[in-house]
């Protein structure tokens, strides 16, 4: 009989495969890290399969005495020595800020190794898209008044609209995918939906990998710190322009085809996403940085099942979710 490792312990383990930034070479103050943030990530995204959006759900479900949850612990000890509820909470608490970060260098490595613009353009869209705040919506009149009608209402999250969704209550996901016959999410940062899209469009550029030539946004995208980065890199920023339909200058044609190819990698991926984690309705979750860790922690989850596919020769973005649920 052959044995076979968990499904979800061979996700955690491919988080020893992928490159984590350089840590900076002067410590910043207070007390050094005792545990790395590559074993933070693996328990992360045991939270995020299983489900599991406290430390304490976290220990209460390794408590179990099983094969599976021994071996996760086994994963997650350091040095011989297991974190502690207050330490899981702390270090959980302060991984938001380090995951945009990750996600590019996650993004560029894949880019390397999956090789998706080997039949394609090199091109890259960059886009935003809703996610609805958990609980209840804090109306304008009563934000004004500093008054919380409800408690759960998650006074972090905003307002914003759009043509599509007209208003709605929550988070915008900001992402840049690959345009090509894979999937691979490049970049991201989650804010409050009123943040504008020009915002996070250059940080998001800086993760690109050399290998994009093309970055292709709709008019939100019309920034000029964006425009400037993408030609000091020698890249071409292709947006929607501003004005009535239908255009009539020389390039419309040109633009129509790009502007397809758009939309038909970062909507689609959009939409895809969000069903995978099943987050059409609500986030699970309050609180912007709780809100911030799992949503892009569930972009390296889906990184991850990108090289595990690709190391098991599967077709690669193909039943994510059924494959995370069977972890």
């Amino acid at each position: 009989m052959v044995y076979r490792e968990p499904l979800l312990v061979t996700l955690v383990l491919l988080v020893d495969m992928l490159p984590f930034p350089a840590p900076p070479k002067k410590r910043g103050r207070g007390r050094p890290k005792e545990y790395s943030d590559r074993l933070i990530v693996k328990a992360l995204v045991i939270m995020i399969i299983r489900r599991l959006y406290t430390a304490y759900s976290l220990l209460a479900f390794l408590e179990q005495d099983t094969p599976l949850t021994q071996q996760l612990r086994d994963l997650l000890t350091e040095n011989g020595r297991f974190p502690t509820r207050r330490t899981w909470e702390r270090r959980l608490q302060s991984l938001p800020d380090s995951l945009p970060g990750l996600i590019g260098c996650f993004g560029r490595y894949l880019v390397a190794l999956l090789q998706p613009y080997a039949t394609c353009g090199r091109a890259a869209a960059m886009d935003s898209t809703m996610l609805r705040a958990k609980g209840g919506v804090w109306h304008k009149k009563h934000r004004e008044q500093g008054l919380v009608p409800h408690t759960t209402i998650d006074t972090d999250a905003h307002w914003s609209k759009s043509g599509y969704h007209g208003w709605w209550y929550g988070w915008k996901l900001h992402m840049t995918v690959t345009i090509a016959s894979i999937w691979i999410p490049l970049a991201a940062e989650l804010t409050p939906a009123n943040v504008h899209d020009s915002t996070i469009a250059t940080p998001m550029a800086y993760e690109l990998p050399d290998e994009v030539r093309y970055v292709m946004g709709d008019r939100h995208y019309r920034d000029d710190d964006l425009k400037a980065y993408c030609r000091l890199t020698g890249r071409t920023l292709i947006t929607t322009r501003p004005g009535k339909y239908p255009h009539q200058d020389a390039g419309v044609e040109v633009r129509k085809i790009l502007h397809r190819l758009r939309h038909q990698a970062i909507e689609p991926f959009n939409g895809f996403f969000k069903n995978v984690f099943e987050w059409d309705g609500q986030v699970p979750v309050r609180g912007h940085n709780r809100v911030r860790l799992f949503v892009l922690g569930a972009l390296i989850v889906y990184q991850l099942v990108l090289l595990y596919q690709f190391q098991h020769d599967k077709p690669l973005g193909k039943g994510v979710k059924a494959l995370l649920r069977a972890a």
